[in-house]
Parts: C-alpha cells; structure tokens; sequence
C-alpha cells in the first residue's frame, strides 16, 4: 500500500493514471490478440511492458526516498542504480518489431500495432523516470547537469537495449553474470570497423531516444498562457 501512495501522490498522480490506463489498454489488447490466434507468440509483450514499469518505479522510490530523507544518501544511489539498470527496459520493446516475419504476414498490421502501442507506452514509462531523475540531478548540481545526464542516460539506454537485443543479456545479469558481461563487450569492442553497423545502431537510438525526450518535454512544458490568449483572441474577433 505504501508503494500505491508513493506511485498515486498528488503530483504524479495524472501521469501514472495515464501510463496505467494505457498499460491495461496493451495488456488487454494482447490477451485478444492470443485469443484470436491461438497461440502465445506475443505473450513476452506482457513481459516486456512489466519490465518498462520497474525504472519508473525506482526512478520514484528515490524521489520519495530523497525528499523524506536528504541526509541518506547512500538509499537514493542505490536505487539510482537500479533505475540505470533497468532504465533500458523501457526502449527496448521497439526491438520486438524483428518479431515481424512472414510467418504471421496475415496478422502484419494487426501486430506492427500492437507491438508499437506497447513500444509508445514503454517510451513514456522510460522517460518519466528519466525525468524525475534529471530534476533530482538538476536540483544538486543544476540544470546544465541534468540536461548532460539526459544525453548520458539516452547513450547508456543505447547500449543497453542492444546488449538485451542483439548480445542477449538481461538486466540482471550485470550481478548474476558480469564477468561474462564483461568479455562480451570486451571481444565486441576489440574490433570497431567490424561492428561498424553496430556502432551506428547506438549513435542513432540514442539520438532517437534524445530528440523524442526533448520533443516531449517541450510540449509537457508549453506555458498554460496560449490557451487562454488564443480563446481572448477568439472572444475579441467574435465581439
């Protein structure tokens, strides 16, 4: 119940509202979707979208933790860390578009949908908990700072939904498994003209990542004043 109060609080109380009702929306949609086929092909969607919601949920622990309790520290960097971990999570369900094949042509459309509507919502869950993190950043060290944590955090994303995808680790094989972890990447990065699709691979998701978080944020931070200079604007033309 205390998790419920510090998810619904008064000031995340719309955004959370809005990314549960669209996360019950995806859910639903895929357990038509298994319906209507017969099969359990896209059931990992359900799993996926669960794992966009845990960067969101420690990205606010560590608010909570941060605002209740300034003088610890030491709580907030561990959850910050947990939220680094799994913050790639939330992007990576744009990579489950390679799960359309000719197998299922017939369901194409259908399918591209439904795997972009879970992408869309993972995308929000990621980038609320990346923007509660840049505003504890911004708040300790400024907003210059917060702003380059947001262009780290978007590399580091990058990185991650490619070693999920195309080196298939899981989050929680940076404890289980890091020294597997590390050689991977090791090998990988001996030879960089090789893996040159790679690299590009993590340049342009990470500005994809970049640039469709900026976008958000200005329209979530567009002044409340236009709205009602363009209804002023209609009264006068209409007296």
């Amino acid at each position: 119940m205390r998790l419920i109060r510090i998810l619904f609080k008064r000031e995340t109380a719309a955004p959370m509202a809005a990314v549960t009702f669209a996360s019950v929306v995806c859910v639903a949609l895929v357990c038509v979707r298994i319906l209507w086929v017969g099969h359990l092909h896209h059931a990992f969607l359900v799993w996926n979208l669960f794992l966009a919601w845990l960067p969101l949920i420690f990205a606010l622990l560590a608010a909570h933790w941060m605002e209740t309790r300034p003088g610890s520290r030491w709580q907030s960097a561990a959850l910050g860390v947990a939220w680094l971990l799994f913050f790639p999570n939330a992007h990576y369900i744009f990579t489950d578009l390679i799960h359309l094949t000719s197998k299922f042509y017939g369901q194409f459309w259908v399918d591209l949908t439904l795997i972009l509507a879970c992408a869309l919502t993972g995308l929000v869950l990621g980038f609320l908990s990346l923007y509660l993190m840049q505003c504890m950043v911004a708040r300790r060290y400024g907003g210059i700072a917060g702003w380059l944590f947001v262009a780290a955090s978007a590399g580091l994303a990058s990185l991650g939904v490619y070693i999920g995808r195309f080196l298939r680790f899981n989050s929680w094989d940076v404890l289980v498994r890091p020294g597997r972890i590390y050689q991977t990447l090791d090998s990988w990065m001996q030879g960089p003209m090789a893996n040159r699709s790679s690299f590009a691979f993590l340049v342009l998701f990470a500005t994809f990542l970049f640039i469709a978080y900026v976008m958000l944020y200005a329209l979530t931070h567009m002044s409340p004043a236009l709205s009602g200079s363009g209804s002023a604007t209609r009264e006068v033309k209409v007296a």
